[in-house]
């Protein structure tokens, strides 16, 4: 996702002398990472207290990908976090962005919020959209999802449908948006 420009990066352009113009177009792009910041602030309330639990977590979900052992899974499942889903470092999202296929709906519930706010601050290195609305496991993955949580993956996939440069998947998250994530 694209980075927005904040109140102070106007107020610079301004005092450097910009173009009025250019200003207008940047205090429009501005109230959308407003709208996003508000996003991520909702994530982070709807997915407080989340933790794990027995499900799959992320080196261990990657493990699966990698057909590794039982052993080996085990030895990954210690190594991941299970209590604060806000502790994950991007580099791991980006690291083991495959982990979104291999996540059972506990391991989906923990993760996606750290996905979503990557994703929207523009950190996340892959595409999240595609394992929201037309991957063949969203159902699965995501049963657990409280209504506040769905409300906010909802919230998500509308402001992400709205930028310009989604044309391709924007048919996509409409879909899902009307059929999986309606209210």
């Amino acid at each position: 996702m694209k980075k927005y420009p904040t109140s102070s990066d106007i107020e610079n352009m301004r005092d450097r002398g910009f173009d009025p113009s250019v200003l207008a177009e940047q205090l429009e792009l501005a109230k959308r990472g407003a709208v996003l910041e508000r996003l991520v602030g909702e994530v982070h309330l709807a997915f407080s207290g989340v933790t794990l639990g027995s499900g799959v977590g992320l080196l261990e979900a990657n493990g699966r990908d990698d057909y590794a052992n039982d052993q080996k899974l085990a030895a990954y499942r210690e190594q991941d976090e299970k209590l604060d889903w806000n502790v994950i470092p991007v580099e791991l999202l980006n690291r083991y962005s495959s982990s979104l296929s291999f996540f059972d709906a506990e391991g989906m519930r923990f993760h996606l919020p750290a996905f979503l706010i990557a994703d929207m601050h523009g950190l996340y290195a892959f595409d999240l959209v595609y394992n929201l609305t037309q991957s063949t496991l969203t159902e699965q993955q995501c049963k657990l999802l409280t209504e506040p949580q769905r409300r906010v993956v909802r919230g998500y996939l509308q402001f992400v449908e709205a930028e310009d440069d989604r044309g391709f998947e924007r048919a996509h998250i409409r879909r899902a948006l009307e059929g999986y994530w309606a209210e």
